[in-house]
Protein backbone atom coordinates (compact mmCIF):
# COMPACT_ATOMS: atom_id res chain seq x y z
CA UNK A 1 0.00 0.00 0.00
CA UNK A 2 1.13 3.54 -0.75
CA UNK A 3 2.13 5.89 2.06
CA UNK A 4 0.63 8.84 0.17
CA UNK A 5 -1.98 10.95 1.97
CA UNK A 6 -4.70 10.65 -0.65
CA UNK A 7 -7.90 12.45 0.35
CA UNK A 8 -11.39 11.83 -1.02
CA UNK A 9 -13.98 14.62 -0.93
CA UNK A 10 -17.60 13.52 -1.16
CA UNK A 11 -20.55 15.71 -2.21
CA UNK A 12 -17.93 18.14 -3.48
CA UNK A 13 -20.29 20.31 -5.58
CA UNK A 14 -18.85 23.75 -6.31
CA UNK A 15 -16.42 24.03 -3.39
CA UNK A 16 -13.47 24.38 -5.75
CA UNK A 17 -11.69 26.77 -3.42
CA UNK A 18 -11.50 24.11 -0.71
CA UNK A 19 -10.00 21.61 -3.14
CA UNK A 20 -7.37 24.21 -4.03
CA UNK A 21 -6.60 24.81 -0.34
CA UNK A 22 -6.05 21.10 0.26
CA UNK A 23 -4.02 20.67 -2.91
CA UNK A 24 -1.66 23.40 -1.73
CA UNK A 25 -1.51 21.85 1.75
CA UNK A 26 -0.84 18.32 0.56
CA UNK A 27 1.82 19.22 -2.00
CA UNK A 28 3.76 16.13 -3.04
CA UNK A 29 2.48 14.08 -0.09
CA UNK A 30 -0.58 12.77 -1.92
CA UNK A 31 -3.46 13.33 -4.31
CA UNK A 32 -6.97 14.75 -4.17
CA UNK A 33 -10.06 12.86 -5.38
CA UNK A 34 -13.74 13.75 -5.42
CA UNK A 35 -17.21 12.31 -5.85
CA UNK A 36 -20.58 13.96 -6.39
CA UNK A 37 -23.97 12.71 -7.49
CA UNK A 38 -24.14 15.43 -10.16
CA UNK A 39 -21.96 14.90 -13.21
CA UNK A 40 -21.33 18.58 -13.89
CA UNK A 41 -19.55 19.55 -10.67
CA UNK A 42 -17.05 22.35 -11.15
CA UNK A 43 -14.75 21.07 -8.39
CA UNK A 44 -14.05 17.99 -10.55
CA UNK A 45 -11.74 20.19 -12.63
CA UNK A 46 -9.27 20.56 -9.79
CA UNK A 47 -8.84 16.97 -8.56
CA UNK A 48 -6.57 14.15 -9.72
CA UNK A 49 -9.56 11.93 -10.48
CA UNK A 50 -13.29 11.91 -9.81
CA UNK A 51 -16.40 9.76 -10.07
CA UNK A 52 -20.15 10.35 -10.19
CA UNK A 53 -21.67 8.68 -7.14
CA UNK A 54 -25.09 7.19 -6.43
CA UNK A 55 -27.40 9.38 -4.36
CA UNK A 56 -26.50 9.56 -0.68
CA UNK A 57 -29.52 7.53 0.44
CA UNK A 58 -28.99 4.80 -2.13
CA UNK A 59 -28.01 1.35 -0.81
CA UNK A 60 -25.18 1.48 -3.34
CA UNK A 61 -23.66 4.70 -1.94
CA UNK A 62 -21.38 3.33 0.79
CA UNK A 63 -20.21 0.29 -1.26
CA UNK A 64 -19.42 2.73 -4.09
CA UNK A 65 -17.31 4.91 -1.79
CA UNK A 66 -15.54 1.88 -0.36
CA UNK A 67 -14.61 0.78 -3.88
CA UNK A 68 -13.32 4.31 -4.63
CA UNK A 69 -11.20 4.22 -1.49
CA UNK A 70 -9.62 0.92 -2.52
CA UNK A 71 -9.12 2.04 -6.11
CA UNK A 72 -7.48 5.35 -5.19
CA UNK A 73 -5.70 4.17 -2.02
CA UNK A 74 -7.53 6.78 0.07
CA UNK A 75 -6.29 7.66 3.55
CA UNK A 76 -9.06 10.08 4.59
CA UNK A 77 -12.56 11.17 3.56
CA UNK A 78 -14.02 14.64 4.01
CA UNK A 79 -17.62 15.51 3.18
CA UNK A 80 -18.88 18.99 2.34
CA UNK A 81 -22.63 18.35 2.65
CA UNK A 82 -24.73 18.15 5.82
CA UNK A 83 -26.89 15.24 4.68
CA UNK A 84 -23.80 13.20 3.80
CA UNK A 85 -22.28 13.55 7.27
CA UNK A 86 -24.68 11.24 9.10
CA UNK A 87 -24.43 8.50 6.47
CA UNK A 88 -20.64 8.56 6.69
CA UNK A 89 -20.65 8.71 10.49
CA UNK A 90 -22.89 5.65 10.71
CA UNK A 91 -20.56 3.72 8.41
CA UNK A 92 -17.24 4.92 9.83
CA UNK A 93 -16.23 1.43 10.99
CA UNK A 94 -16.52 0.03 7.47
CA UNK A 95 -14.00 2.58 6.22
CA UNK A 96 -11.67 2.12 9.18
CA UNK A 97 -11.57 -1.61 8.43
CA UNK A 98 -9.78 -0.79 5.15
CA UNK A 99 -7.53 1.84 6.72
CA UNK A 100 -9.52 4.97 5.80
CA UNK A 101 -10.13 7.73 8.34
CA UNK A 102 -13.48 9.46 7.95
CA UNK A 103 -13.05 13.03 9.17
CA UNK A 104 -16.53 13.36 10.58
CA UNK A 105 -17.96 13.80 14.06
CA UNK A 106 -19.89 11.11 15.95
CA UNK A 107 -23.53 10.48 15.01
CA UNK A 108 -24.72 12.20 18.21
CA UNK A 109 -22.83 15.35 17.24
CA UNK A 110 -24.13 15.28 13.67
CA UNK A 111 -27.69 14.90 14.95
CA UNK A 112 -27.33 17.90 17.30
CA UNK A 113 -26.11 20.01 14.37
CA UNK A 114 -28.20 18.78 11.43
CA UNK A 115 -31.50 18.67 13.34
CA UNK A 116 -32.11 22.34 14.19
CA UNK A 117 -34.75 21.39 16.78
CA UNK A 118 -32.14 19.31 18.55
CA UNK A 119 -29.69 22.21 18.17
CA UNK A 120 -32.06 24.52 20.05
CA UNK A 121 -32.62 22.04 22.86
CA UNK A 122 -28.92 21.20 23.13
CA UNK A 123 -27.88 24.84 23.39
CA UNK A 124 -30.42 25.33 26.16
CA UNK A 125 -28.99 22.30 27.98
CA UNK A 126 -25.47 23.75 28.00
CA UNK A 127 -26.82 27.21 28.89
CA UNK A 128 -25.99 28.99 25.65
CA UNK A 129 -28.65 31.37 24.40
CA UNK A 130 -30.49 30.51 21.19
CA UNK A 131 -33.47 32.11 19.44
CA UNK A 132 -36.73 30.76 20.89
CA UNK A 133 -37.79 27.95 18.56
CA UNK A 134 -41.04 26.01 18.07
CA UNK A 135 -41.77 22.70 16.40
CA UNK A 136 -45.52 23.09 16.92
CA UNK A 137 -47.35 25.75 14.93
CA UNK A 138 -50.13 26.23 17.48
CA UNK A 139 -47.61 26.72 20.30
CA UNK A 140 -45.85 29.42 18.28
CA UNK A 141 -49.15 31.17 17.49
CA UNK A 142 -50.12 31.02 21.17
CA UNK A 143 -46.84 32.59 22.34
CA UNK A 144 -47.09 35.24 19.66
CA UNK A 145 -50.61 36.12 20.84
CA UNK A 146 -49.38 36.39 24.43
CA UNK A 147 -46.40 38.55 23.50
CA UNK A 148 -43.78 36.01 24.59
CA UNK A 149 -42.24 36.48 21.15
CA UNK A 150 -43.18 38.95 18.44
CA UNK A 151 -43.27 39.21 14.66
CA UNK A 152 -41.43 38.88 12.41
CA UNK A 153 -40.64 35.19 12.83
CA UNK A 154 -38.65 32.83 10.64
CA UNK A 155 -40.08 29.66 9.13
CA UNK A 156 -37.38 27.15 8.24
CA UNK A 157 -36.78 23.42 7.64
CA UNK A 158 -35.81 21.35 10.65
CA UNK A 159 -32.86 20.15 8.58
CA UNK A 160 -30.98 21.62 5.65
CA UNK A 161 -28.52 24.26 4.57
CA UNK A 162 -28.54 27.50 2.60
CA UNK A 163 -31.82 29.32 2.06
CA UNK A 164 -34.01 26.37 1.00
CA UNK A 165 -37.63 26.71 2.18
CA UNK A 166 -36.89 29.63 4.54
CA UNK A 167 -39.45 32.41 4.90
CA UNK A 168 -40.11 35.44 7.10
CA UNK A 169 -43.62 36.07 8.37
CA UNK A 170 -44.91 39.44 9.60
CA UNK A 171 -48.32 38.26 10.81
CA UNK A 172 -50.38 35.15 11.54
CA UNK A 173 -51.78 34.83 8.02
CA UNK A 174 -48.29 34.84 6.53
CA UNK A 175 -47.08 32.43 9.20
CA UNK A 176 -49.72 29.84 8.29
CA UNK A 177 -49.16 30.25 4.54
CA UNK A 178 -45.36 30.09 4.73
CA UNK A 179 -45.52 27.15 7.14
CA UNK A 180 -47.40 25.09 4.54
CA UNK A 181 -45.22 26.40 1.72
CA UNK A 182 -42.08 25.36 3.58
CA UNK A 183 -43.47 21.85 4.07
CA UNK A 184 -44.28 21.65 0.36
CA UNK A 185 -40.77 22.72 -0.66
CA UNK A 186 -39.22 20.22 1.77
CA UNK A 187 -41.33 17.45 0.25
CA UNK A 188 -40.01 18.35 -3.21
CA UNK A 189 -36.34 18.60 -2.21
CA UNK A 190 -33.53 16.37 -0.93
CA UNK A 191 -34.82 17.12 2.59
CA UNK A 192 -37.72 14.74 2.02
CA UNK A 193 -35.42 11.89 3.11
CA UNK A 194 -34.73 13.59 6.43
CA UNK A 195 -38.36 14.52 6.99
CA UNK A 196 -40.01 11.24 6.00
CA UNK A 197 -40.04 9.71 9.49
CA UNK A 198 -41.99 12.65 10.97
CA UNK A 199 -43.22 14.92 8.20
CA UNK A 200 -45.69 16.73 10.48
CA UNK A 201 -42.74 18.06 12.47
CA UNK A 202 -40.34 18.99 9.68
CA UNK A 203 -40.78 22.78 9.93
CA UNK A 204 -39.63 25.11 12.70
CA UNK A 205 -40.85 28.56 13.72
CA UNK A 206 -38.10 30.71 15.20
CA UNK A 207 -38.03 34.22 16.65
CA UNK A 208 -36.00 36.61 14.55
CA UNK A 209 -33.04 38.05 16.43
CA UNK A 210 -32.23 41.63 15.52
CA UNK A 211 -28.52 42.22 15.83
CA UNK A 212 -25.15 41.87 14.14
CA UNK A 213 -24.46 38.46 12.62
CA UNK A 214 -21.09 36.76 13.04
CA UNK A 215 -19.59 33.56 11.74
CA UNK A 216 -17.51 31.38 14.02
CA UNK A 217 -15.17 28.58 12.95
CA UNK A 218 -14.65 26.43 16.04
CA UNK A 219 -11.58 24.31 15.32
CA UNK A 220 -10.86 21.02 17.08
CA UNK A 221 -8.20 18.46 16.26
CA UNK A 222 -9.05 15.01 14.90
CA UNK A 223 -9.60 13.73 18.45
CA UNK A 224 -12.11 16.46 19.32
CA UNK A 225 -9.76 18.64 21.38
CA UNK A 226 -10.21 22.42 21.22
CA UNK A 227 -7.60 24.35 19.23
CA UNK A 228 -9.02 27.79 18.41
CA UNK A 229 -12.10 29.81 17.42
CA UNK A 230 -12.08 32.25 14.52
CA UNK A 231 -14.57 35.14 14.65
CA UNK A 232 -15.82 36.91 11.53
CA UNK A 233 -18.23 39.83 11.36
CA UNK A 234 -20.61 39.28 8.46
CA UNK A 235 -20.98 42.27 6.16
CA UNK A 236 -23.00 40.65 3.36
CA UNK A 237 -25.02 37.49 2.68
CA UNK A 238 -26.08 35.74 -0.53
CA UNK A 239 -28.46 32.74 -0.71
CA UNK A 240 -27.97 31.99 2.97
CA UNK A 241 -24.17 32.00 2.76
CA UNK A 242 -21.59 34.57 3.86
CA UNK A 243 -20.62 36.80 0.94
CA UNK A 244 -18.49 39.44 2.67
CA UNK A 245 -16.88 39.44 6.12
CA UNK A 246 -14.06 40.80 8.25
CA UNK A 247 -12.06 38.90 10.88
CA UNK A 248 -12.33 40.38 14.38
CA UNK A 249 -11.04 39.79 17.90
CA UNK A 250 -13.98 39.20 20.22
CA UNK A 251 -13.22 37.24 23.36
CA UNK A 252 -16.91 36.96 24.29
CA UNK A 253 -17.69 35.06 21.10
CA UNK A 254 -14.49 33.01 21.28
CA UNK A 255 -15.44 31.87 24.81
CA UNK A 256 -18.77 30.62 23.48
CA UNK A 257 -16.85 28.68 20.83
CA UNK A 258 -14.60 27.17 23.48
CA UNK A 259 -17.59 26.15 25.59
CA UNK A 260 -19.32 24.51 22.62
CA UNK A 261 -16.12 22.65 21.74
CA UNK A 262 -15.70 21.35 25.29
CA UNK A 263 -19.26 20.01 25.35
CA UNK A 264 -19.71 18.84 21.76
CA UNK A 265 -16.24 17.36 21.09
CA UNK A 266 -16.73 17.71 17.32
CA UNK A 267 -14.04 16.79 14.79
CA UNK A 268 -12.15 19.48 12.83
CA UNK A 269 -14.34 22.48 11.91
CA UNK A 270 -17.69 23.51 13.35
CA UNK A 271 -19.24 26.29 11.26
CA UNK A 272 -21.39 28.34 13.65
CA UNK A 273 -23.78 31.26 13.13
CA UNK A 274 -23.91 33.89 15.89
CA UNK A 275 -26.10 36.95 16.54
CA UNK A 276 -24.96 39.71 18.87
CA UNK A 277 -27.58 42.10 20.23
CA UNK A 278 -27.19 45.02 22.64
CA UNK A 279 -27.76 42.67 25.58
CA UNK A 280 -26.86 39.11 24.60
CA UNK A 281 -25.11 36.70 22.26
CA UNK A 282 -27.18 34.00 20.53
CA UNK A 283 -26.11 30.88 18.67
CA UNK A 284 -28.37 30.33 15.68
CA UNK A 285 -26.97 27.22 13.97
CA UNK A 286 -24.05 24.80 14.06
CA UNK A 287 -22.75 22.87 11.03
CA UNK A 288 -20.25 20.06 11.66
CA UNK A 289 -18.21 20.65 8.49
CA UNK A 290 -16.31 23.22 6.48
CA UNK A 291 -18.87 25.95 5.92
CA UNK A 292 -19.28 28.71 3.39
CA UNK A 293 -17.62 31.10 5.85
CA UNK A 294 -14.34 29.17 6.10
CA UNK A 295 -12.63 31.01 3.18
CA UNK A 296 -12.75 34.21 5.24
CA UNK A 297 -10.75 32.47 7.97
CA UNK A 298 -8.35 30.98 5.43
CA UNK A 299 -7.59 34.26 3.69
CA UNK A 300 -6.83 35.76 7.11
CA UNK A 301 -4.09 33.22 7.77
CA UNK A 302 -5.89 30.14 9.05
CA UNK A 303 -4.84 26.93 7.28
CA UNK A 304 -7.01 24.10 8.57
CA UNK A 305 -6.29 21.96 5.47
CA UNK A 306 -2.57 22.11 6.29
CA UNK A 307 -3.32 21.18 9.91
CA UNK A 308 -5.45 18.21 8.83
CA UNK A 309 -2.72 16.95 6.48
CA UNK A 310 -0.20 17.26 9.32
CA UNK A 311 -2.46 15.41 11.76
CA UNK A 312 -3.01 12.63 9.23
CA UNK A 313 0.78 12.36 8.92
CA UNK A 314 1.13 12.05 12.69
CA UNK A 315 2.80 15.46 12.91
CA UNK A 316 2.13 18.23 15.43
CA UNK A 317 1.24 21.75 14.30
CA UNK A 318 2.13 25.28 15.32
CA UNK A 319 -0.96 27.11 16.62
CA UNK A 320 -0.01 30.04 14.38
CA UNK A 321 -1.40 28.22 11.33
CA UNK A 322 -4.82 28.17 12.98
CA UNK A 323 -4.77 31.80 14.08
CA UNK A 324 -6.41 34.59 12.05
CA UNK A 325 -5.13 38.10 11.52
CA UNK A 326 -7.83 40.55 12.65
CA UNK A 327 -9.17 43.22 10.33
CA UNK A 328 -8.93 41.20 7.11
CA UNK A 329 -11.91 42.09 4.89
CA UNK A 330 -12.79 39.73 2.05
CA UNK A 331 -15.60 39.16 -0.40
CA UNK A 332 -16.49 36.20 -2.58
CA UNK A 333 -16.24 36.74 -6.30
CA UNK A 334 -18.47 35.24 -8.96
CA UNK A 335 -16.57 33.45 -11.72
CA UNK A 336 -17.64 31.30 -14.64
CA UNK A 337 -15.78 28.21 -15.73
CA UNK A 338 -16.10 25.59 -18.44
CA UNK A 339 -16.83 21.99 -17.53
Amino acid sequence: MSKDINILFTSVGRRSYLIKYFREAIGEKGKIYATNSIEHSTAFKYVDDHAVSPLIYSEEYIPFLLDCCKKWDIKAIISLFDIDLMVLAKNRDRFEEIGVKVIVSDTEVIDKCNDKWHTFNYLNEIEIKAPRTYIDLSAAINDLAQGIISYPVMIKPRWGMGSLAIFEADNEDELKIFYEKSKKEIKNSYLKYEAEYDFDKCVLIQEKIKGQEYGLDIINDLDGNYINAIVKKKMGMRSGETDCAVTVDDDRIKEIGKKISANLKHIANLDTDIFVTEDDIYVLEMNARFGGGYPFSHIAGVDLPKAIVSWLSGESIDISILTAKPGIIAQKEIEITTL
